[in-house]
């Protein structure tokens, strides 16, 4: 029943803020910066959320990722698919659920077959909600939603 209801609380959200963030292919601030300005990098090597920094600036798909170093920044210059967010750093279970780009924490992350993947965790009309909870119930149903939702949509 939780599963349900938290369903319906973020197909609300996703219709409310999928929206404002329609246009965009990469999930990124007022700046343009991608993922909160994490080391998408570091999820990889270090299994962790660890934030970059304008020195270490790479700009790729109209938004900036900010790395923790020089390496960082030159691994993923070498190969930037291998470490960008699936969906482009939108939520993942907004994605399968309804074909929704709503934000996501980039401090709640998961990395699957190589993949990296972000989910919303913040509190929707004043209750905490992590969208990973519902996403975990299901997850190989849940990422050939999500992949199917993201190729019908016009990046």
């Amino acid at each position: 029943m939780m599963y349900f209801k938290s369903i319906l609380i973020l197909l609300a959200f996703a219709s409310v803020t999928s929206s404002s963030c329609a246009q965009s292919k990469v999930f990124a601030n007022d700046q343009n910066i991608a993922v909160g300005g994490y080391d998408v990098v570091a999820y990889f090597n270090d299994y962790e959320s660890v934030r970059g920094n304008s020195e270490h600036a790479v700009e790729l798909d109209g938004a900036t990722y900010y790395f923790s170093s020089v390496e960082n920044a030159t691994i993923f210059r070498k190969s930037p698919t291998t470490y960008q967010p699936q969906y482009g750093g939108y939520c993942a279970f907004a994605m399968a659920m309804k074909g929704a780009k709503a934000p996501s924490d980039p401090e709640t992350f998961k990395i699957r077959d190589g993949k990296l993947y972000l989910y919303f965790n913040d509190y929707y009309e004043g209750k905490p909600f992590n969208t990973i909870v519902p996403w975990n119930g299901n997850e190989a149903e849940m990422i050939v939603k999500a992949n199917t939702n993201w190729k019908s949509q016009s990046h």
